[in-house]
């Protein structure tokens, strides 16, 4: 059974921007467009291009080029490295483990 009143409510309450609209399928996913991170950021994304250059000598992570994007949860780790959110650094990983040279 539908509650259209429920519905109806929940509605306006999006078109005034009381709630925040669910992402479109370009907005989910752990690759997102570069259009997509601009606006998840509040930037422009006509000017987004040149300010992940800048970031990205700082080691903001690149667009991968298998997936055709850049890994969001790598990006937002940066963000909170660059403003002291996180004190962990994460490293690339070295190899196979040898357990048995512990002993």
């Amino acid at each position: 059974m539908c509650d259209y009143s429920t519905r109806a409510a929940g509605a306006r309450k999006e078109a005034e921007g009381i709630v925040p609209r669910k992402t479109t399928a370009a907005g989910v996913g752990l690759f997102p467009s570069e259009h997509e991170i601009a606006r998840r950021l509040g930037q422009d994304p006509a000017s987004w291009a040149a300010k992940a250059a800048i970031l990205e000598r700082d080691g903001f992570p690149t667009i991968d080029p298998l997936m055709g994007g850049r890994y969001w949860p790598a990006c937002t780790a940066w963000f909170d490295r660059r403003y002291g959110l996180a004190k962990i650094e994460v490293l690339q990983p070295d190899g196979g483990e040898n357990l048995d040279a512990l002993k």
